[in-house]
Parts: structure tokens; sequence; C-alpha cells
């Protein structure tokens, strides 16, 4: 294992200076701490909590949980959207979403909301839609293929009849109450014993003698457990190499959304259409509240940091959805972005890192992770705990290994300042070709 780091007072991809108070002697002792309150975390935390296996303490940098990610995601929970493994987990979270326990914590109402989702393709995009369609038919078994641009424009009258040639519908895709979801998991932490710090970012990391965890906090504290579980969302690979750990190669990448106002002539279509997405996941737009949400489905790479829309990603994604639909896209009412962290394939990393069992990954969902967060929870907890994958997961294909961070076989032990750089230079190579564009 690499050596601790030593404080630094610089967070990686700021120039900011991190004034830290004079380290605290006093030391809070748990059996479990998670680092970061986003989904991952604090779903995370509430299974931990709720096994009744050790006290559990959670770690937030941000004075706002899921400021960076969970707080500005449009979710959906679709059973044919990310790779294999991402369909099984979340087919495997959807029994407790609807669960008694959890939207009781979240306030009583229902997370899902009905919706549905129509995939659509051009013609270039026939043999991609063919794939997808036969991939997700193997979990999901209600799968409506349209044939051809009409049946696409009935199943969404926005859709112009010469832009999509075929689709499919995913009827049971749902809207998601993110809000309700991410407090239900934070409420449930804490009605099962666990402590939440808000504005505790982490500094630095050390090992005791008994190869216990000891994490330093801006504010001074110190907090001690034997499992850490790093659930730090972009800045998950920042706080592997405070503890020595080797990075994964999180790469941060900035999804911008927007909402717009809908044209008169369209209200009545607004009000019962179902979600769009482009089957080359070119752009998406879905109702919301009386309006529309829409992306433009970008994933350009930047340093962690509080990620803000650029104009060029706002204009490309009205330009897609009125092509689309022939909209006059007038008003852009809010306009937003939020991070989404990978690995190279894509797939999540959870689980213990190879090198270092007691230093628990939640780390790389990338846009998946509210969708999947209560059988994600699942695993994590499982994981933390030496256990195996819960058998009802396990019939869904989810494996230990698919999801394991020796699975990265490229690792390498880097320094903080190399991160940056690599980082950097996927800026650069990104940044061009988007000019070539």
């Amino acid at each position: 294992m690499l050596r601790a780091a030593k404080l630094s007072t610089r967070t990686l991809g700021s120039s900011k200076p991190v004034f830290v108070r004079a380290l605290s002697t006093q030391v809070v002792k748990s059996d479990f701490v998670v680092i970061g309150s986003g989904i991952a975390g604090s779903s995370a935390a509430f299974n931990l909590a709720k096994s009744g296996k050790g006290r559990v303490t959670v770690l937030e940098r941000e004075e706002q949980h899921g400021y960076h990610s969970t707080g500005r995601s449009a979710a959906l929970y679709a059973e044919t959207y990310g790779s294999e493994v991402v369909r099984a987990i979340t087919t495997g979270s959807k029994a407790e979403f609807q669960s008694e326990e959890l939207v009781r914590l979240g306030g009583g109402v229902p997370f899902l909301k009905d919706l549905g989702l129509l995939w659509i393709a051009r013609p270039d995009q026939l043999a991609q839609l063919h794939e997808l369609f036969k991939a997700t038919g193997k979990l999901v078994n209600n799968l409506q293929y349209l044939q051809n641009a009409k049946q696409v424009h009935e199943a969404c009258s926005l859709v112009k009849t010469d832009y999509a040639t075929a689709g499919f519908l995913e009827p049971d895709a749902r809207d998601m109450d993110v809000n309700a979801i991410h407090s239900a998991f934070l409420r449930g932490t804490k009605l099962h014993g666990g402590e939440v710090h808000n504005g505790a970012e982490v500094v630095q990391i050390e090992r005791t003698s008994t190869k216990n965890w000891v994490v330093h906090t801006a504010k001074g504290e110190k907090f001690e457990a034997p499992v850490l579980v790093n659930a730090a969302g972009a800045w998950a690979d920042q706080i592997a190499l405070l503890a020595g750990i080797r990075p994964i190669g999180l790469l941060p990448k900035r999804r911008t959304c927007i909402n717009f106002e809908c044209p008169a002539q369209h209200l009545s279509a607004l009000h019962s259409m179902p979600m769009v997405f482009d089957v080359g996941e070119e752009f998406y737009f879905k109702p919301d509240a009386g309006r529309f949400l829409a992306s433009p489905a970008d994933e350009t790479p930047m340093l962690p940091t509080d990620a803000q829309p650029d104009e060029f990603d706002v204009a490309f994604c009205v330009d897609r959805v009125q092509q689309a639909t022939g909209m006059n896209i007038r008003t852009i009412t809010n306009k937003w972005a939020g991070l989404r962290s990978f690995v190279p394939d894509k797939d999540f990393v959870l689980g213990p890192d190879d090198r270092e069992a007691s230093f628990v990954w939640a780390a790389g969902q990338g846009g998946f992770g509210i969708q999947t967060a209560p059988a994600a929870g699942r695993l994590v907890k499982a994981f933390a705990c030496g256990e195996e994958v819960p058998q009802d997961l396990a019939d869904l294909g989810v494996t230990k290994q698919a999801l394991s961070p020796s699975r990265l076989l490229d690792r390498q032990a880097v320094s903080s300042e190399e991160v940056e750089v690599m980082v950097e230079k996927l800026m650069e190579e990104f940044a061009s070709k988007h000019a070539e564009m």
C-alpha cells in the first residue's frame, strides 16, 4: 500500500487554500466511516446502520447533501438504461423503491411516478436500436418495439415522422422523486443510530498501529474506524490518494440540463408523453412540472469542481430537441450542470480495494446512481461486512468481480499531481475534438 499523503492545503482541481484548524486530540470512534453523503454514501450508510453491524459515521464536505451530483439529477428509473450490470442492479432496486419502510422515511409520497421511456432512432441508428432492444429484453419482458415513424409518433406526438425511423417503449419506466429518496436514506441512517456530519472536508487520512483508519477534517475533527467507505463521488480518487490507496482512474464528466417553457400548442402532448431518449444518447427530454427538462447528454471531462453549464452545450441541446420535434424553443427558464463520474469501462466500482480490504469503494456510478441506489447500497454494505453478493442480485447476474476495483488491471501508483495532469490532458483532448465539430 502507498504511504498516506501529507496534509494538503489545496483541494484537487482548485487553487483555493483550505484553512485547517489545529488538529484535535479527541477522536470520534465508530465501526464504519463513510466519506460522502450523496446517493452512494447515504444508501450505503443506511444499509450499514440498519444491519446492526456497528456504528456508522458519514462525513460530507459540503453543507448541503448531494450538492454536486445527486441534487442535480434528472433522475429516471429505467431498466433499459446503462450497462448489463447496471441494468441488473436497477431491476434489483425496484422492490425497495416501493417498500413501505423507505417510502415512509421519504415522507410517505411514492418515489416512482408513471412516465414511460421512449427510445428513438434515426435511420443511421437502427443497428444500435436493435442491439439495445435485444440486450434489454433479457430482463424487461414488456418492451414494445415500434417498427416505423408512424408508431413512434403515436407513442409521442412531439417526435417528427421525418426524424425517427423506429424506436421502442419501456412502459414501466418511472419518474423519480430524487429529494425524497435521498432524504429517506439520510433519515434512515440517523434513525438506526448513524451520525451525519456536514462541512466535514477530509484533509488527511492515516492508519493507527491497529490498522484502523483515522480521518482528519478541515475543522480539526478526527474520526476513527476499522472500515472506510469511499463514496466521495468525483473526489473519490483524491480520497484514495489521501489514504495511500491507488486511484481507479475516475474521470468526472459534466452533464448539462435545461428547463424550457412548453409552446401553447403542445401542452396536451406535454401532459401525456413519455421521456424521449435518443438511442445514441445525443439528447433527451421529458415533462417536468408543467415545463420540459432537456439535456444534450454531454459528457465533458473536467476536474472535480462545482460544475456550471456551458453555453455551447445549452445551444446544442436546444438545436437537437428542435430538430427532433419541430418545437420552437424561445424561453429557457433554468439551466444547470452536474458531475457524473466514470472509470474507463463505465461500470460501478463497489467493494474492497484489492490491496486493502478495509478500504471499500462506492464510486463510478456515472448517471445511474439514483436508479440503482437501494441495491447498490446493499452491495456496499455486504462487501464492507465481508459478505457475498445478496442472493436476489446474484440471481440477476450481479457478480463481485464485475464491480471490483481488481478488474481495473492497469491501475498504477500515482500522485495527486499526476492525477490532475492526466485529467487536464483528457480535457485538452476533448476541447480539441470539440473545436473540430
